[in-house]
């Protein structure tokens, strides 16, 4: 067990580079789903559910999905530093996993009245409440998250080419012939990158200490301001889409 003392102000910092690159990841999305209002209100012809774009989105959703894997290792290190109890541990990220989850629920409600047709069934945040409380399954495992991360990664990206005459399992990933789902992250693939970013946590962040050398950036204003978007995703992630709409609205470009 790592020393508490020695390690007790290391557990106050946070590794800049991780919050840098989930800045980044929010702005793409920001970006996209502004690419996807216009599409939906008719304002514009853009295809992005194929090709260049559609690339763009899974890119940005496997950065951010990586980031939560290694978050989730960072957090399970400052618990093992501070020699907090299994059950306190897990109990936390149940607690953590649900209040994401019930957002999810919430943009479905939202979602299901204003868009109704194309309504949010089981988005990012559903994934994410979920995988959370299915990652305390893994944490204390290091190298079998790799194996398992890559595994249930093919396995989901060959079940996209497929459709089911069942609909009870659209959540793992087996899609029911005729169904299309907005904002759609099954847990397979999308739960082998939340293991395989573990794996790259405990790696790369063995003990809650950076095992790699990297410039002092985060001083610098561009990054402070990613650092700062990548803090406050999930709030960004909450208002973008009104924001945005609301935008479109002012300027008067077609929103209905």
């Amino acid at each position: 067990m790592v020393n508490q003392e020695v390690f007790g102000e290391k557990l106050k910092q946070r590794f800049w580079e991780i919050d840098f690159l989930r800045g980044i990841a929010i702005v793409m999305m920001i970006f996209f789903h502004l690419l996807y209002n216009l599409n939906y209100f008719g304002v514009y012809s853009i295809e992005v559910s194929s090709g260049f774009w559609r690339y763009f989105a899974r890119t940005t959703a496997s950065v951010f999905i990586l980031l939560v894997g290694v978050s989730l290792t960072l957090s399970f290190s400052r618990a093992e530093i501070k020699q907090e109890k299994w059950k306190a541990t897990y109990a936390r990220y149940v607690k953590r996993g649900l209040k994401i989850f019930s957002w999810g629920l919430i943009i479905t409600l939202v979602t299901w009245i204003f868009i109704h047709d194309d309504f949010i069934i089981f988005g990012i945040l559903h994934f994410i409440g979920v995988s959370i409380i299915l990652a305390c399954l893994f944490l204390k495992r290091y190298r079998a998250n790799l194996f398992v991360g890559v595994v249930f990664v093919v396995l989901g990206l060959y079940l996209e080419n497929f459709t089911f005459d069942f609909s009870w399992l659209f959540w793992l990933g087996f899609m029911h012939k005729g169904d299309f789902f907005v904002d759609y992250f099954p847990l397979l693939p999308w739960f082998g990158l939340i293991l395989i970013g573990m794996f790259i946590g405990k790696t790369m962040y063995r003990n809650y200490t950076r095992q790699f050398n990297i410039p002092v950036l985060e001083k610098i204003s561009i990054v402070r301001l990613f650092c700062f978007l990548g803090r406050k995703s999930l709030l960004i992630y909450l208002l973008h889409q009104p924001v945005l709409i609301g935008v479109l609205y002012l300027l008067g470009v077609g929103v209905v």
